[in-house]
């Protein structure tokens, strides 16, 4: 075999794992087709935080007007905006591309494909390995409606030539909040169009209502319960037609509305890679594929996709299979975060979930942040804690508001631990914070439970 190990997929999984089973030893070959570090450096996280920062610019200025700091505003300069994102963006690829080669695996910039369970074409080249990791990856998709060519997705929000003055964003879900914040923080008359009567499917319902406010408060126009029917275009202009007959008139339809394994021309059949319903890759808890010499970790799995989620699978996959030290990561109690403005943070049980497993104590506070007692801006924070009823133990928290990324960090180490209510009673605050209120929550708000979550 020319290697020990070859990954498919220049990420965060992939490069991990080639890092680190070539540090154990291993002979590591690495094929990336587009760019090194994936979807989150380049066209993902990365980059769309920095947008995120940027729409949070313009509000900070007006509200430094509160502590007596009269700040003049022109107009935003998008293309400054991502030449500044650009140039980041293209250093930390490098930094990715750099760490291989210091690794001591062998790069190839091309595509790679099966030809059986251990051979590869990698542009054009014939290559064997007797393990295989493929960490491909996902891309957003969009729908299938008349006029969907008229549409954008993710990948092209970050290459805008101009910041658009009308824009539709169709989805719910961390992209389109985040987006949505983006824009309408930079100016645009946002619309954020989705099928559910609140964003964020799948998280906590009072963070959920409190994000809707926001989104409203920020002045994103929600169309809640709305589905794409068709999208026209007339000149610069689209038109989108949604279901009870709305028109939106906007420069820019983006489609938000999820994202899919990216298997398509590996070629899986030849190996004997089963593929799920979506195209996804199912593994065991091991990362092992149908076929038992060859892997899979991170969004090509479609089991929990986030970028940390991935670096941690491809550590351990490494670790287990060359470092002697066999390894597995757990999904439960995975912290994350949606960089809406304000943002939101969560680990654990939302109370729905704690609802249907058992009894459940909620702690719940909303309150006013301290600086927009002096700004004026209408702006709420939420702080939640799920209880265990019968074993004092926190299942959940979810924070909504500004800095709760930082803050759930740090909570998530306690829940991660098997901290229990008590545990955070007995915790002195830092004051004056925000964070603080996590351990002065006293007033239980409701208790949960089968009963209650079926009514």
């Amino acid at each position: 075999m020319n290697f020990d190990l070859f990954v498919i997929g220049g990420g965060s999984g992939g490069v991990r794992c080639a890092r680190i089973a070539a540090g154990h030893g291993a002979r590591v070959g690495v094929a990336e087709q587009r760019f090194w570090g994936g979807t989150c450096v380049n066209i993902g996280c990365v980059p769309k935080k920095f947008l995120v920062m940027a729409a949070e610019y313009g509000a900070a200025a007006a509200d430094a007007r509160g502590f007596g700091w009269d700040i003049e505003t022109k107009t935003h300069d998008w293309p400054a905006l991502l030449k500044a994102k650009d140039k980041e963006i293209t250093r930390l690829n490098g930094i990715y591309k750099r760490l291989l080669d210091q690794s001591g695996a062998t790069v190839f910039e091309a595509r790679a494909s099966f030809i059986d369970a251990h051979t590869l074409d990698v542009g054009g080249q014939r290559v064997t390995a007797e393990k295989i990791l493929i960490a491909t990856g996902g891309h957003p998709t969009g729908l299938d409606i008349p006029g969907a060519e008229h549409a954008i997705i993710s990948d092209d929000a970050f290459y805008l030539p101009e910041m658009p003055r009308r824009i539709a964003i169709i989805g719910s879900g961390y992209i389109a909040v985040e987006f949505a914040g983006v824009f309408a923080g930079l100016g645009a008359q946002t619309h954020l169009v989705y099928r559910q009567p609140l964003p964020l499917r799948g998280f906590d319902g009072d963070i959920r209502a409190g994000l809707a406010e926001a989104l409203a408060a920020n002045g994103v126009q929600l169309h809640p319960g709305a589905t794409p029917e068709r999208i026209d275009a007339e000149g610069a202009t689209k038109r989108l037609t949604l279901s009870g007959g709305t028109i939106l008139d906007v420069d820019v339809v983006f489609f938000a509305t999820g994202r899919a394994a990216n298997t398509k021309g590996l070629n899986l059949e030849a190996a004997g890679v089963k593929t799920g319903p979506k195209g996804e890759i199912p593994v065991d808890a091991g990362f092992t594929t149908s076929t038992n010499n060859i892997f899979a970790v991170g969004d090509v799995t479609d089991r929990l996709n986030l970028t940390p989620v991935a670096t941690a699978e491809g550590h351990a996959l490494a670790d287990t299979l060359f470092g002697n030290n066999p390894r597995r990561v757990s999904l439960e109690n995975v912290p994350t975060a949606v960089f809406s403005i304000p943002p939101i943070a969560t680990v654990g049980l939302t109370e729905e979930e704690a609802a249907k497993q058992g009894g459940a104590k909620i702690f719940l506070t909303r309150f006013t942040p301290m600086r927009h007692n002096l700004t004026g801006r209408a702006r709420k924070t939420t702080m939640k804690l799920v209880v265990d009823a019968a074993t004092d133990k926190i299942l959940g928290a979810h924070m909504l508001g500004e800095d709760a990324p930082e803050i759930m960090q740090g909570i998530a180490i306690a829940i991660t631990a098997g901290a229990t209510k008590a545990d955070f009673d007995r915790t002195i605050g830092i004051h004056p914070t925000a964070a603080e209120e996590f351990v002065t929550l006293r007033t239980q708000t409701r208790v949960v439970g089968p009963k209650t979550a079926t009514e």
